[in-house]
C-alpha cells in the first residue's frame, strides 16, 4: 500500500483547480487527512462548474495520438453516411409499404363515412365489451337492469365525428381545437399521407372535407420537406431524417366564415379636435385552421429565423410527423382511446429513465465525496 504522507507529497493543486483551500488537518495516529464539509462543498461545487467543459486532456494528448483520432474521426464520418444512407432506404421502404396500405385506408374511410357496410365476417372480433357481456350473462345479468342509452340510433350511418373525435382525443391536437373549429371538424372525411422518395424527400398530408358552409375546398394539404444528409459544417450532429420546410394551402372561406380572423373595434381620438371615430380592424382568431398556414421559411438556409417563429415552426413539424406516423396509421385506436394508453406508457417509461438518470447523478455525486474520504484512509 502507497504511503498515504508520501501520496499527498505528490499531489499537485493549482490556483486554476481551486479557488481556495483550507489547511488539511492531519489525525497524527491514524495519519488520515480530515476534510471539512466546507471543503467538501467547495470541491464538489469546483466539480460541477466543470461538467460540460473542456478538460483540456485532448489538448494535452501527444501529436501522433491527436493524429490518430483525426483518423477515427474520418472513419466516424464514413459511418454516418451510411448511416444517412440507410435512412434513405427506410424512406423508401415507407413509401413502398404506404402504397401497399393505401387500399386498407380506403377500406376504412368508406365504413367510417357510412359508404359501405362491414359484414358480419369482417365485424369479427373479441372486445372488452363482449367479455363484459359475457360476465354478466354467466350469472349475474339476470339480477342487474341493463338500460340502452336514449341516445342510441340503430339507424346511424358510419361512425360520425369519427376524425374530430381524435382530435379531441389527442392532447397535441386538441390544444389547437377551438369551439368555432369543432363544427366544421365534423365535415372532416378522411385524412391521407402521400410520401415522396425524392426531390425532394417528404410527405404530404391531405385533410378530405365533405361539403360544408365555411369553406368550398374539398381538400386542404399540408406538405413537408425532409432532409436526409448530415450537414457538412456539424456532420456528427446527423441524427436521420429530419423535417426541414413546409407549405400550407390556401384556403377560400365562403362570405363571414373565415374562423381564422376576427374583427375588433377600435376607438381613436383624434390629438388637436379630440373628436372620436371608430375603426374595425382584422387580426388573426385562434384556430386550428391555421395550421394551414405556417410561417414562410427562407430559402437561405443561413437566414436567422426568430426565436418565435423557431418555436411555431418546431411545434408545426412535430405535429405533423405525429399525424403522419401514428394518427392516421392508428384511427380507430386513438378513436377508441387505446392508442393513447399506449403513449402513457410511453410517457411514463420517459419520466422514469429521467428519475434514473437523477438518481445515477446523484450517486455520482455522492461517489466524488466517498472517494476523497478512502484516500485520506488507506
Amino acid at each position: 500500500m502507497a504511503d498515504p504522507e508520501k501520496a499527498l507529497d505528490t499531489m499537485e493543486v493549482t490556483d486554476n483547480e481551486v479557488e481556495e483551500v483550507e489547511d488539511v488537518e492531519i489525525d497524527e495516529q491514524s495519519n488520515v487527512a480530515k476534510l471539512t464539509p466546507e471543503m467538501l462543498a467547495a470541491i464538489q461545487g469546483k466539480l460541477g462548474s466543470m461538467v460540460g467543459t473542456p478538460s483540456g486532456y485532448i489538448a494535452s494528448l501527444p501529436k501522433p495520438v491527436k493524429r490518430r483520432l483525426k483518423a477515427l474521426k474520418k472513419l466516424q464520418l464514413e459511418c454516418t453516411r451510411l448511416e444517412a444512407q440507410f435512412y434513405e432506404e427506410v424512406h423508401l421502404l415507407e413509401c413502398k409499404y404506404a402504397k401497399l396500405h393505401q387500399p386498407i385506408y380506403e377500406k376504412r374511410s368508406q365504413i367510417t363515412s357510412g359508404a359501405y357496410e362491414p359484414n358480419d365476417d369482417e365485424c369479427v372480433w373479441q372486445s372488452d365489451d363482449d367479455k363484459d357481456d359475457e360476465e354478466l350473462a354467466e350469472g349475474v345479468q339476470n339480477q342487474v337492469k341493463i338500460e340502452e342509452a336514449s341516445t342510441t340510433d340503430e339507424n346511424v350511418s358510419g361512425v360520425p365525428e369519427f376524425w374530430l373525435t381524435i382530435f379531441k382525443n389527442v392532447d397535441m391536437l386538441a390544444e389547437m381545437l377551438q369551439e368555432h373549429d369543432e363544427v366544421i371538424l365534423k365535415h372532416l372525411k378522411d385524412i391521407k399521407v402521400k410520401f415522396s422518395e425524392c426531390d425532394p424527400m417528404g410527405f404530404l398530408l391531405e385533410f378530405h372535407f365533405e361539403a360544408n358552409d365555411y369553406f368550398t375546398n374539398t381538400v386542404l394539404t399540408k406538405e413537408y420537406e425532409m432532409k436526409c444528409t448530415p450537414d457538412e459544417d456539424d456532420p456528427f450532429s446527423f441524427e436521420g431524417t429530419e423535417i426541414v420546410k413546409c407549405k400550407g394551402c390556401t384556403i377560400d372561406w365562403k362570405k363571414g366564415k373565415n374562423v381564422t380572423v376576427k374583427m375588433i373595434k377600435k376607438k381613436q381620438k383624434h390629438k388637436s379636435r379630440g373628436s372620436v371615430r371608430t375603426i374595425t380592424k382584422t387580426v388573426q382568431n385562434d384556430s386550428f385552421f391555421n395550421f394551414f398556414s405556417p410561417p414562410t421559411i427562407p430559402d437561405d438556409e443561413e437566414a436567422d429565423l426568430d426565436e418565435d417563429t423557431q418555436a411555431i415552426l418546431a411545434a408545426d413539424f412535430e405535429i405533423g410527423h405525429f399525424i403522419r406516423e401514428r394518427i392516421v396509421p392508428r384511427a380507430v385506436l386513438y378513436f377508441t382511446g387505446e392508442a393513447l394508453e399506449d403513449d402513457e406508457y410511453d410517457d411514463e417509461e420517459g419520466e422514469e429513465e429521467e428519475d434514473e438518470n437523477e438518481e445515477d447523478d446523484e450517486e455520482e455525486n455522492s461517489n466524488v465525496s466517498k472517494k476523497g474520504q478512502d484516500c485520506k484512509q488507506q
